[in-house]
């Protein structure tokens, strides 16, 4: 038992603590009190607190003080609610955001918005409730106790699927939903102090529920049978303390929309100072310290805007996205830090462990092709004009009339763009699993699409009249970029699952709140310009956007066939290429320049696709087995063949209306990958 001077000192630093961060509370407010358009200093917030009506006093009580009380409810409630899921699962990675909360509330917002049902805030907060709620048991039921990367796995497969539905809903139903773009981003702006005054209440009594709960929370965190022992009910107290999260998660989503990384910042920052401040590991402690920090963050992030920009530039971008950036760089470096497995796990395929043979990998690989070439044919057809096979013929031999020759030049390039986009991502996604001897690597997951997508956002919004092959060498830097990092943070340990994958997503948090901040500065009111751009078109496309794609597919696919073996190897272990003369660093590198090539092609092309470099190759493992001279001709025709059809899909089934093949993309390959993960577990 430590002496009593001991003790009081442990106290005096929690004592401490909760004093800092109540001072930095109340000075961050008093300047965030004089930001803004209207011209206030400290004395004149101060004289208008005690003075009468006047139009300044109108801006303080009808702008400035709901936008400083949604910083600090909002950010409380997620504090709050990243703590105990963070507890109750157990896994210092969950939170509204990789147990896709924010994503689930956002889109049961969105969805009641576009069909026309309009809702007090109360039952609003009750929708994102049942949203994020729904989300967060499912990606808790597929990750089960798998860890760090099942669990950000399959929130992160949730979340983009949801995420789609979502863009998708914002496109179709523009006018219902106008506003609610920059709403989803994070917005604190608030119309009077009504949300705050509805909302807040909630959050207040959420969070005396869970300190209530505080010892049962840390017996169950110490161990379920211990719990069990002293008569905790674990189901029962789980599921609440699941719920309370989720509801606090609910009631932020409501009032600022989702805000990126502060669920998960704010209480793994206190955890770590459970290092130096004692108590602070007990929940009656750690709730209301996180809701503190998470409070400090988000009123942080938003002093840093209107600091960094002007007070008129600072009302366009979205608070949510800053945070996504402050909380992808505390991401990085965390996931340095995280405890890792050795090596990487086997991936989550079915059959053909050992490879198939020649005739069936023929037959396969005939199907494929043929399978292929109806998805161009069907997709040459379709769409808002409906064209026969005899149509095309015509045009292919310069006999059309001007309608159909209209149509196809439109329409011909779209579909390559799409077949080839498709096939780059699939091939590029097959090589980083290789070199990296990680089955969860991707270009989109692991932040290298992100990063291409950054660069021809950034030459795009920064440079006036910049032309297409600039933008197309610029993105292809970009992603050299995002995978330079990811594997340079990721090297220690060996490219390890769990590092690799969480310095991937916030790689790829990060470059895409980056891109919403350029687009919404340079053109704030264009959403469909973001929409567009971030769910991965091929909408006006040209045969010159094909020219990328189709170089650097020459310049790639001999090196691939030459180094086919290699690949093997080094899927395999260091030492096995090492031993039969393969120079490993040499080989690595040149087969991630291949990789990068290939993504920043494939997204100067179309625009950011995710999870067509993860679910094609692992399907291509599937049905054609391991052997890189195999699986990587298969990945690519069933990349090429998923785009494609999405693409189709996208502008055939709501014509004229049309959607991003990306979001179709998303929405038809994450099904794939959630299957996957459940039959894993199963296995398991």
């Amino acid at each position: 038992m430590a002496p009593p001077a001991v003790a009081i000192r442990r106290r005096g630093r929690l004592t401490a603590l909760v004093a800092g961060l109540g001072v930095l509370i109340v000075l961050g407010s008093a300047v965030h009190l004089t930001q803004g358009t209207a011209n206030l200093d400290a004395f004149d917030v101060l004289g208008l607190a005690f003075s009468g009506d006047s139009g300044d006093a109108a801006v303080l009580l009808e702008s400035r003080l709901p936008r400083l009380l949604a910083a600090l409810v909002v950010g409380a409630a997620l504090g709050v609610a990243g703590a105990v899921l963070q507890s109750v699962s157990r896994n210092v990675m969950a939170s509204p955001d990789t147990l896709a909360v924010n994503a689930g509330a956002h889109l049961a917002i969105v969805a009641v918005t576009a069909f026309g049902v309009t809702l007090p805030l109360l039952g609003t907060a009750g929708v994102a409730f049942a949203g994020g709620l729904g989300a967060a048991v499912l990606v808790l039921a597929l990750s089960g106790t798998g860890g760090v990367v099942r669990l950000v796995l399959a929130g992160t497969a949730i979340a983009l699927a949801m995420h789609s539905v979502t863009q998708a809903l914002l496109m179709l139903f523009a006018m219902e939903t106008r506003g609610l773009f920059a709403w989803g981003q994070g917005a604190l702006d608030q119309n009077g102090l009504g949300g705050i005054a509805t909302l807040g209440p909630v959050v207040g009594a959420t969070l005396v529920i869970l300190l209530l709960l505080a010892r049962r929370l840390d017996l169950i965190y110490l161990g379920e049978d211990h719990a069990r022992t002293l008569g905790v009910h674990v189901g029962r107290i789980r599921f609440t303390a699941i719920a309370l999260g989720v509801l606090m998660a609910a009631a932020a989503v409501t009032l600022a929309g989702p805000i990126g990384f502060v669920g998960l910042a704010a209480p793994a920052l206190v955890r770590l100072l459970a290092d130096v401040v004692p108590g602070l590991h007990r929940h009656a402690a750690l709730i209301p310290v996180s809701a503190a920090m998470g409070g400090a963050l988000l009123l942080g992030a938003d002093l840093l805007i209107r600091t960094m920009v002007t007070a008129q530039g600072a009302l366009s971008i979205p608070t949510g996205a800053v945070t996504t950036i402050l909380g992808a760089v505390f991401l990085l470096v965390l996931a340095r830090n995280v405890r890792v497995t050795a090596t990487a796990t086997e991936p989550p395929a079915a059959g053909a462990r050992g490879g198939v043979s020649a005739a069936r990998y023929r037959l396969i690989l005939g199907v494929l092709v043929v399978t292929a070439a109806a998805s161009v044919v069907g997709a040459l057809l379709l769409g808002d004009a409906k064209l026969l096979l005899g149509d095309v013929v015509n045009w292919l031999s310069g006999q059309a009339g001007p309608i159909v020759t209209s149509v196809m030049e439109n329409r011909a390039p779209r579909v390559l763009a799409a077949l080839l986009a498709g096939a780059s991502l699939a091939l590029a996604g097959g090589l980083i699993q290789a070199v990296a001897r990680n089955p969860l690597a991707e270009p989109g997951m692991i932040g290298v699409v992100g990063g291409a997508g950054l660069g021809a956002v950034a030459v795009i919004t920064l440079v006036s009249g910049v032309g297409f092959w600039t933008q197309a060498g610029v993105a292809g830097l970009g992603a050299a970029l995002a995978m330079a990092v990811v594997f340079a943070l990721a090297a220690r340990g060996g490219f390890a699952s769990e590092r690799l994958v969480l310095i991937g997503y916030g790689m790829h948090a990060g470059t895409l709140a980056v891109v919403t901040v350029l687009i919404t500065l340079s053109d704030p009111w264009n959403e469909t310009k973001a929409l567009t751009w971030l769910g991965g078109s091929t909408y006006g496309r040209t045969f010159e956007h094909l020219v990328p794609m189709m170089l650097v597919l020459l310049l790639v696919l001999p090196v691939l066939i030459r180094t086919r073996g290699e690949l093997d190897l080094l899927s395999l272990d260091d030492e096995t290429p090492r031993v039969l003369g393969v120079p490993v660093p040499g080989a690595r590198l040149l087969l991630l320049a291949c990789a990068v090539l290939l993504t920043g092609a494939a997204v100067a092309g179309v625009g950011v696709i995710t999870f067509v470099g993860l679910v094609a190759p692992h399907a291509a493992r599937a049905i054609v087995g391991r052997r890189h001279s195999r699986m990587l001709p298969a990945a690519a025709l069933l990349g090429g063949i998923l785009v494609c059809v999405a693409d189709t899909v996208g502008r055939t089934v709501l014509a004229p209306g049309q959607l991003p093949a990306g979001l179709v993309t998303a929405i038809i390959g994450v099904p794939y990958f959630v299957w996957l993960l459940y039959r894993n577990r199963a296995a398991r």
